[in-house]
């Protein structure tokens, strides 16, 4: 997984509340048991008409999308079902980061263990971003993930994140990465038994 220690980056704005992970993701590209290659097929059935073809209006389609890392959505975000693959997805495209008023627990536990930073904001600071996002679209957001600290012009604010998360993060490792680096301290411990 990769480290996330901070990012500064421009959004994506998609203020669309109720996202569900089978439109982040729909269920026909679930067959993949391999996360390469399934950034292509984020939001496919909101991005491409149904030849393939790009839909230029779509915010992820816009030349100016490219590259940016965090994603700015609406209410509820990853709500449905419990697919892995919508964190793959996210992050298969380039997204470090989601920025949302709640979002699903299923998908913020997926989130976080696949390296995407789920980001939970009040009303009045998403809006506040919103707006920031409709009228310069050059802005920067600066998530700090040691402080816990969201930064965009005008202002700043903390964000919650529990300790073990955070840790797995700032260190670039899964659970199970985690587990491992007590290895010294396991081996040793079932030596002393």
């Amino acid at each position: 997984m990769a480290q996330f220690i901070a990012l500064t980056s421009r959004v994506v704005a998609l203020p669309v509340n109720d996202i569900d992970t089978d439109q982040i993701i729909p269920a026909r590209f679930l067959k993949a048991t391999d996360k390469k290659g399934m950034g292509d097929n984020l939001f496919a059935d909101w991005r491409y008409h149904a030849d393939g073809s790009p839909k230029p209006d779509f915010a992820l389609n816009r030349p100016e999308a490219a590259g940016r890392q965090i994603l700015l959505a609406g209410d509820n975000f990853g709500c449905g079902s419990s697919r892995e693959h919508a964190p793959w997805a996210l992050t298969g495209f380039g997204f470090r980061a989601v920025i949302s008023t709640s979002f699903a627990d299923i998908f913020r536990n997926n989130a976080l263990k696949n390296g995407l930073l789920p980001i939970i904001v009040d009303e009045p600071t998403h809006r506040k971003l919103l707006a920031l996002a409709a009228e310069d679209s050059a802005a920067e957001l600066t998530i700090d993930l040691a402080s816990q600290t969201l930064t965009f012009p005008g202002g700043s604010v903390a964000f919650p994140i529990d300790p073990f998360n955070k840790a797995c993060l700032l260190n670039g490792v899964d659970e199970l990465g985690y587990i491992l680096s007590f290895e010294q301290e396991i081996a040793a411990f079932e030596a002393r038994r």
